[in-house]
């Protein structure tokens, strides 16, 4: 089992910037991928981008490309996704989710932190 806990949310002006942190617990050496993804009231939850737990290779929406990024601290358990630039369409529930290998769903989630984006 992985335990998430994500943190960071809050209301910021369009244009400003936010950092989350998905901090993970339990068995964490299972950990292949942990993603972020965001859901807005009425919407489907949608993939927002994505780290390698070894290596660090990203990817990411094309939504968010340019604006996000995300990286890691291996020693804490934690990742961060930086949002630059955001608009009120980033506003949402973000959530971040743990892959434990390749082509996996990802089968562990946090509970999610509200992102608010006032224009």
């Amino acid at each position: 089992q992985v335990q998430l806990v994500e943190s960071g949310g809050g209301l910021v002006q369009a244009g400003g910037s936010l950092r989350l942190s998905c901090a993970a617990s339990g068995r964490t050496s299972s950990i292949y991928r942990m993603g972020w993804f965001r859901q807005a009231p009425g919407k489907e939850r949608e993939f927002v981008g994505a780290i390698k737990w070894s290596g660090g290779s990203t990817s990411f929406a094309d939504a968010v490309k340019g604006r996000f990024t995300i990286s890691r601290n291996n020693a804490l358990n934690t990742v961060y996704l930086q949002m630059n630039s955001l608009n009120s369409e980033d506003t949402a529930v973000y959530l971040c989710a743990v892959q434990t290998g390749i082509g996996l769903t990802y089968s562990y989630w946090g509970h999610g932190t509200q992102v608010t984006v006032s224009s």
